[in-house]
């Protein structure tokens, strides 16, 4: 419901949609067919806005894991007389080729509850408010189950037990009970179709079992093929390959920044914004991830939607911060007022404006993840070469110009550190990639030394404008003495290296000053006037930035430091191993989007960087 701790859901991915269910068996959070689709199901945001429970009718213990190599989630329940065994899952259809994992998904959801000891009763409480609860939907009894329609679709519950519909209860439903005794199993499945399709048959419990047996095989597959990593913590990282694969959009390779909207930065608070979307800094990011914890064979398709995707900017310079998993431009945002949002936290928005901001790092993050997957874009097409060193070509024009940075801030735009720091990046390696390529993504001579001496210009004035003698830092923008978590990624860049005296100062001011009681790393002091975000409130510690300043205390060397502070990251996780994208200084609980790639994305590339470290003694 809209006050369940974050940390109590439990993520379901088909690489098309996701939903999110509760320790008590509720799914509160789905979203069909597609990530940014209206939620079917928005407990999550507002009480009243559906949800679909299958639990124990009295009290019970929970305990849940996912099936060993998948996004299957498995709650048990064990009542003072019997214990009860639910699998959830989306089902992913079959795979022959396991990188094609979710092709064929069929759009249903799939809850399997077996009594495994003694007996007990178990409801099962439906409630859908398609299009994000705005209206009460129409409950249609078929046989074998509910069907309902609505303007996005049409749902269809397949269940082995009559449902009575409740019709005075808020929101409407459908409600039934049964005893199930040691043996006994059910099968139960919603599947959805195109608002203009007949109302599929109810689909029996033969064929819920069949597309469940599928489901498991196809990400059991994918994980035999992906996981490669061999080091520290290889549980953690390995299942956050998965979780990574699971905010992948499958037709189009777009990856979300979460599965959910506005889940906020502070309870009760207005940071609240919708991540469903495909940033191409995070995005990038995770192809990274990918490459460490996975395999590399997702790159191609990537980069074929990115350069997609840019089609139709005026020009390079223009291209977006972020897109539509479907490619889309324009994701303007919307506000949701009939929700109260999670924990009484206000707007529910629906959009992201950030979308229109000039963001200068997303050329880098793009040609770093290219330089990765060079072998695997050899064989590509001209136009992405032609787009690739196009992104050189706009960051050595733009990189002098003010921007609003990595953390999309909504005041004035400035000249942030770390966007001058990608735009040098884009051109680094935009020179790695001409070399390596050559013809094959249009690279001459003359135009690589442009970029080098674009490097060179950028080079000279982060060291200049970026230190701050009174930080004794590197800081957030030029000639600020305001300490951002973003000057990490200096050596993690490559820009400096790890042992520079003045990145040592910047990890040294980093952990003492922008270090929580928890030893998790704030973004930056949003109560600081000239680090002002031009948003009121404040916001938890983040975890990306805390796995940062863990991967650069292991490029200098200092590993039992980075242990101890990836260690305190990665114990927020829940239950689940999934990560929020913040985490409350106070109180210890998750806040912000959920699950939050950029979060699983830090676990993964420190988690690598420690490995090198310890492997090669030094800061690797």
């Amino acid at each position: 419901m809209a006050d369940t701790p974050i940390e109590d859901y439990g993520l379901l991915s088909d690489r098309h949609s996701a939903a999110l269910v509760d320790r008590d068996g509720s799914v509160d959070w789905l979203c069909f067919p597609r990530f940014d689709s209206d939620a079917v199901f928005g407990a999550l945001l507002d009480a009243h806005a559906g949800s679909w429970a299958i639990r124990p009718t009295g009290p019970a213990r929970t305990e849940r894991r996912y099936v060993p190599g998948t996004m299957a989630l498995c709650t048990e329940f064990t009542t003072p007389t019997g214990i009860v065994a639910l699998t959830d899952a989306l089902a992913t259809g079959a795979a022959d080729d396991p990188h094609e994992l979710g092709a064929n998904a069929p759009h249903v959801l799939v809850r399997h509850v077996r009594c495994d000891a003694g007996e007990a009763e178990v409801t099962v409480d439906f409630r859908p408010r398609p299009g994000y609860g705005l209206g009460p939907p129409g409950l249609i009894l078929s046989e074998g189950g509910i069907v309902t329609r609505a303007a996005d679709g049409v749902l269809v519950l397949s269940s082995p037990l009559p449902l009575a519909p409740q019709s005075g209860a808020e929101p409407a439903g459908a409600l039934a009970r049964t005893t199930l005794t040691e043996g006994d199993e059910l099968w139960f499945g919603l599947g959805w179709d195109p608002p203009t399709a007949e109302p599929r048959d109810a689909y029996s419990a033969d064929e819920l079992a069949d597309l469940m047996a599928k489901t498991l095989e196809s990400w059991r597959a994918w994980s035999r093929l992906h996981e490669r990593y061999r080091g520290p913590w290889s549980a953690l990282v390995h299942h956050s390959g998965r979780v990574l694969q699971a905010l992948t959009y499958q037709p189009t390779g777009a990856i979300v920044a979460a599965p959910t909207t506005s889940l906020p930065e502070t309870p009760g608070g207005a940071r609240n914004w919708d991540y469903r979307y495909a940033w191409v800094r995070d995005a990038a990011f995770t192809m990274d991830a990918l490459w460490v914890a996975a395999c590399t064979d997702e790159g191609e398709q990537f980069f074929t939607f990115m350069t997609e995707a840019a089609t139709g900017s005026p020009s390079g310079a223009q291209l977006q911060i972020m897109y539509g998993i479907g490619g889309e431009h324009n994701l303007d945002e919307r506000r949701l007022d009939h929700l109260t949002g999670w924990g009484g936290s206000r707007p529910v928005r629906v959009g992201n404006d950030a979308w229109s901001q000039p963001q200068l790092d997303v050329y880098g993050e793009l040609l770093d993840t290219a330089v990765r997957f060079a072998d695997q874009l050899a064989g590509a097409a001209p136009a992405l070469g032609t787009f690739l060193l196009g992104l050189a070509d706009a960051a050595a024009e733009v990189w002098t110009r003010p921007d609003h940075g990595i953390w999309e801030v909504r005041g004035e735009p400035r000249h942030f550190l770390y966007s001058k720091l990608m735009c040098w990046v884009a051109l680094d390696r935009a020179v790695t990639l001409a070399d390596r390529l050559g013809d094959r993504l249009g690279g001459t001579e003359e135009r690589t030394a442009g970029w080098r001496r674009a490097a060179d210009e950028i080079r000279a004035a982060i060291e200049e404008r970026g230190w701050s003698e009174r930080a004794g830092a590197f800081t957030q923008s030029f000639g600020s003495d305001v300490l951002d978590a973003s000057a990490l990624m200096l050596p993690i860049t490559g820009f400096l290296p790890g042992d520079d005296p003045r990145v040592l100062a910047t990890v040294d001011a980093v952990a003492r000053d922008l270090t929580d009681r928890r030893g998790l790393v704030r973004r930056y002091r949003t109560s600081s006037e000239e680090g002002a975000d031009g948003l009121a409130g404040e916001e938890g510690s983040f975890l990306l930035c805390t796995f940062w300043l863990s991967q650069a205390q292991a490029m200098a060397g200092r590993t039992d430091e980075a242990r101890e502070t990836f260690e305190r990251a990665a114990s927020h996780a829940n239950d689940l191993a999934l990560l929020a994208e913040q985490v409350a200084p106070d109180s210890g609980r998750m806040l912000g989007n959920f699950p939050q790639a950029f979060s699983h994305i830090g676990l993964v590339n420190a988690a690598s960087q420690i490995a090198r470290a310890e492997r090669h003694g030094t800061g690797g």
